[in-house]
């Protein structure tokens, strides 16, 4: 019973609670811990705003949702439909943005497999069949790191595959949990009330507890379960399918980076959902009594689809980027991320010619609860070649509500040199495709949260810089450092500032305040915190 529960509560609590829970759905706008949207907007309801091209490069964008309607991009240069670059940039019929995950017969890419896999899949033919004696002084490395993959693999693999045999007992746990939890309180038909009053002081019924708890709101069920069996399968049929062909369904070599014309026009994909999700916490219509409020109110999204299900190719998020800063966006979104690169130069140089335009590119942390000081997540803005950070690149880590001791979420990676600063991420409302909404969790809604403030800024005081910008965002910052927070993944209270560059999190009224000393229209009000954030390092001044 012990090993059945940790692993619902590892597949399931973890990731999915927030898909059903619609309470407060704009608390990100509106709590003491969220951006504090609509203070800010109250002091800007006498200005005039320009509007501001955000690139989302992820899985696609249902673009004809009924709260993103006037908020999606389209190519002034480019005549729908006609089968005509008009505007002769190498995209046919372009209009909102491009899918990289497609070919000219109108197919799609839908699953991919972890970097780690294709990796692995190059170098097996060459050393599946060579004993370590028989490997060349210089492949060693080469080989090691091909023994590394082969078992990092075969756990995964094995790993996914008990979960899949615990599938078919996660209904029966269903029916069961409320049953002995019942048994164990003398009450079958027991209330919210009754599970609070339960201290179990073992970690079975602590998980029991929770499980129980799930289920009496409805978080927990079989439609979730059902859901969640479909991941686990995928990812032993694709993701982790060392001879599964990820790229059939692309007219292009991943590893050529000379041939850059490839992919369609077909931006929303096969599925939508999570770059829908990233989409309406950006630019979803303010005000409307539909679904959220987005962070920007004069944004429009630049769908570029680049984002499997599974991890994305290193060539397809470099030409998105250079898509993007070349059809005017001036914020890009990347809620993606992965352990491996095998291309980290290319990528490396498309960042870097993004922020040579002007161009902030904004990147979740990650969820592994990793410190990415330590542990890699790609892309980033300090490759091992580098000497200084890139200007234009923030890192997003996911807040909470709970400022007391959650501020971090327990999934969210974090980073005293990596990560910049944290924003919402934890139970955010947002929009998904066929005019529905959700709440999903992770650091791929923070991201969004700070490239809807970048925007904002920037619609509003044109003539600040994308640095400028940038830098009072990070200045700006709620400053929570000196209290004592959980560790994401961990029981240990660390401060704030341990996790962030800034030990804080993004406060779009104090940007508001700092643009309006900027540009000079009036001096900084006194803050109310114990502390004005004082940065040296990463700001470029």
């Amino acid at each position: 019973m012990k090993k059945n529960i940790t692993i619902l509560l590892f597949l399931i609590v973890g990731k999915l609670f927030a898909q059903v829970n619609i309470e407060n759905r704009n608390w990100h706008n509106t709590d003491k811990a969220g951006l504090h949207t609509d203070e800010a907007y109250e002091l800007l309801k006498n200005k005039k705003s320009t509007t501001v091209i955000v690139a989302v490069i992820d899985s696609g964008v249902d673009y004809e949702h009924e709260d993103l309607v006037g908020k999606i991009w389209s190519n002034p240069k480019e005549i729908p439909n006609n089968n005509v670059d008009d505007d002769g940039n190498g995209f046919v019929d372009d209009i909102h943005g491009w899918n990289f995950l497609g070919n000219t017969k109108g197919e799609m890419q839908d699953y991919a497999c972890f970097e780690k896999v294709r990796m692995y899949r190059n170098l097996r033919d060459k050393y599946e069949r060579l004993k370590t004696s028989q490997v060349k002084p210089e492949d060693k490395k080469e080989y090691e790191m091909y023994l590394e993959l082969k078992n990092e693999i075969a756990k995964e693999v094995s790993e996914y595959q008990g979960y899949q045999k615990q599938n078919a007992q996660f209904p029966i746990l269903v029916k069961y949990i409320p049953q002995a939890v019942g048994q164990i309180l003398g009450k079958p038909n027991y209330t919210k009330e009754d599970l609070s009053k339960w201290k179990p002081n073992d970690e079975e019924g602590k998980e029991l507890k929770m499980l129980a708890e799930a289920i009496l709101n409805g978080e927990l069920n079989l439609e979730v379960i059902e859901e969640q069996t479909e991941q686990v399968n995928a990812a032993l049929k694709y993701q982790l399918n060392v001879d599964y062909n990820d790229r059939q369904f692309v007219d292009d070599n991943p590893n050529d980076f000379t041939q850059v014309k490839y992919g369609n026009n077909v931006v929303e994909g096969k599925d939508a959902f999570h770059g829908t999700h990233v989409a309406g916490i950006i630019a979803a219509i303010r005000k409307n009594n539909l679904g959220l409020d987005g962070v920007a109110d004069n944004a429009q999204i630049m769908v570029l689809r680049a984002v499997p299900n599974g991890d994305e190719q290193d060539k397809d998020i470099a030409l998105a980027i250079r898509y993007a800063v070349d059809n005017g966006a001036k914020v890009i979104n990347m809620s993606f991320g992965k352990g491996y690169s095998p291309y980290q130069k290319e990528v490396y140089e498309a960042l870097a010619y993004a922020s040579s335009k002007d161009v902030l590119l904004i990147h979740a942390a990650g969820n592994d609860h990793n410190n990415i000081d330590v542990e890699p997540n790609f892309p980033t803005p300090l490759y091992s070649f580098q000497k200084e950070k890139l200007p234009l690149f923030m890192t997003i880590g996911a807040s909470t509500k709970n400022v007391k001791k959650h501020l971090a979420a327990d999934f969210s990676n974090y980073g005293k040199i990596q990560v910049d600063v944290f924003a919402p991420g934890k139970d955010i409302y947002s929009t998904v495709p066929q005019s529905a909404y959700k709440k999903y969790d992770g650091t791929s809604m923070a991201a969004p949260m700070v490239a809807g403030v970048a925007a904002l800024l920037k619609s509003y005081y044109p003539g600040l810089s994308m640095l400028q910008i940038k830098n009072i965002i990070l200045k700006t910052a709620k400053y929570y450092g000196r209290t004592k927070q959980l560790l994401p993944g961990t029981d240990k209270k660390v401060r704030f500032e341990e996790m962030s560059v800034t030990g804080g999190v993004v406060d779009l009224v104090e940007a508001v305040k700092m643009c309006e000393v900027e540009v000079g229209v009036k001096s900084l009000p006194k803050r109310d915190e114990n502390k004005i954030i004082e940065i040296k390092d990463p700001i470029v001044k």
